[in-house]
């Protein structure tokens, strides 16, 4: 497991304390964990996995495009979700407070979405298309792969061995790319080295960075809100003078 030391090769601009992005995801992860925990093998907590884990089969036979985000939630096991969580902790802190939330989570869900797709891909072409796949690990490698383009040298120590921020991602980079031999050992490398791809996209692609998918639902919610407000007021206004009228009235 790697810590960080917080040692940057370029200025740093966090804080104390989880952004509001990273503690969302973190409690969001962490409570659809324990309640399929503590329910255990019960139906309900089945026919959930299946609903929301990313099968490649459901995705393109039977639509299911959402696993493409819901799969992100769910997890294999407790080291599963505590690695993904606290490289999340350690490192996605740190860009959300130099990107803002909205943005960082905008890269988040980019990565993972995007892994998701080579997932699908890569199981129909080469794997099986019916094996779920869970896991936030195409997103949590996005986010370190952007660290180490950012802050190379930064000093982590990897259980006991300080390393080099770039080198420990470049490791993990070619672990997973020598784990695409077996599609179906378990481990979706495939997840992994697409989320940094897209992760190495979002980072070198302005366009992509600028893009808000919230904004124009945003403005058009206001402009409703708008809308609704003056003719609100008109109904008010009409109101009004009809009783001003009616006080002359003999």
């Amino acid at each position: 497991m790697a810590f960080s030391t917080r040692s940057y090769a370029r200025p740093y601009l966090g804080g104390g304390g989880l952004p509001p992005g990273v503690k969302g995801l973190i409690i969001a992860n962490s409570v659809v964990f324990l309640l399929m925990w503590l329910l255990g093998s019960a139906e309900p907590v089945r026919i959930f996995a299946s609903l929301f884990s990313l099968v490649p089969a459901d995705v393109v036979r039977r639509f299911y495009v959402w696993q493409l985000g819901t799969y992100l939630f769910l997890h294999a096991g407790f080291f599963h979700i505590l690695f993904n969580m606290l490289a999340l902790w350690f490192f996605g802190k740190d860009l959300e407070d130099i990107w803002g939330t909205r943005r960082f989570l905008q890269f988040y869900f980019f990565c993972g979405v995007g892994a998701g797709l080579f997932v699908v891909l890569g199981n129909y072409l080469f794997g099986n298309p019916l094996i779920p796949t869970v896991g936030a690990s195409g997103a949590i490698y996005g986010v370190l792969l952007v660290c180490a383009v950012m802050w190379p040298d930064r000093i982590i120590i990897f259980y006991i061995f300080p390393i080099k921020l770039k080198y420990f991602v470049m490791i993990l980079a070619g672990i997973a790319f020598f784990g695409l031999r077996d599609l179906n050992s378990g481990v979706s490398d495939v997840a992994h080295l697409s989320g940094m791809l897209f992760g190495y996209v979002f980072l070198k692609s302005p366009k992509i960075r600028k893009f808000d998918a919230v904004g124009p639902v945003r403005d058009s919610y206001k402009a409703w809100k708008l809308a609704r407000a003056k003719r609100k007021f008109q109904v008010y206004l009409k109101k009004q003078q009809g009783s001003d009228r009616d006080r002359w009235v003999h």
